[in-house]
């Protein structure tokens, strides 16, 4: 399967609590609620077809949670037929990466524990199609550091909070990256989809050839 990662963020990175004020007060965050006032039709016409494109989700504990006490009980749309988010969520395999939950009661869901590298690995050589994942902010870090993901699109939204959990913190790996869509929105989200592509090069501090930083 190809993996690919979906996330909203400011443009300082952040991804914490952005549909509701009090969605995620971690580490004492007020500032959430940024992505639903520039969250309008355009916005939500791509990510449903995003969502439709998905043939499984991947996803951590705490954003599985989150959409099984929300989509998955129909509140964010009916289950089936008229919301494209709800419909995938609610018809298609959830797997959670968590050492801690048990006994999940939606629907289809399977819960990745243990030697968590090989599961994954195991589920790209033996399905096709798309493993999707959302949200899940250390899950995508974690497949990124194993060099497991295929395709990063990332939403950013034009607002800059100063405080949150950013999608990549300060002290994370370096990466190059390839851009092979770009899109705005009429409200200044931009669309962007990148390919990792190993390490960066670095300009050398005098003259010769550009290295890789060690």
């Amino acid at each position: 399967m190809k993996i690919t990662t979906v996330t909203n963020v400011t443009v300082d990175g952040v991804m914490q609590g952005l549909g509701d004020r009090d969605e995620d007060r971690r580490n004492g965050f007020e500032r959430g609620g940024w992505a639903r006032p520039l969250f309008d039709d355009e916005v939500a016409s791509h990510l449903g077809r995003l969502y439709q494109r998905a043939d499984a989700f991947l996803l951590g504990r705490r954003t599985y949670e989150v959409f099984a006490n929300s989509w998955g009980t129909g509140t964010w749309g009916a289950k089936a037929g008229d919301n494209p988010i709800s419909t995938a969520l609610n018809t298609r395999p959830k797997y959670v990466v968590s050492n801690t939950l048990a006994n999940p009661t939606w629907e289809g869901t399977t819960i990745l524990s243990g030697h968590k590298v090989t599961a994954i690995q195991e589920l790209k050589s033996a399905r096709t199609g798309e493993l999707q994942v959302h949200g899940s902010p250390s899950v995508v870090r974690w497949l990124l550091d194993h060099d497991l993901v295929d395709e990063i699109t990332l939403l950013v939204y034009p607002v800059v909070l100063g405080q949150g959990e950013r999608l990549f913190p300060a002290a994370d790996p370096d990466m190059s990256l390839n851009l092979i869509d770009s899109r705005a929105t009429a409200n200044g989200v931009m669309v962007q989809v990148f390919q990792p592509d190993g390490r960066p090069t670095y300009a050398a501090a005098k003259d010769g050839a550009p290295t890789q930083q060690t």
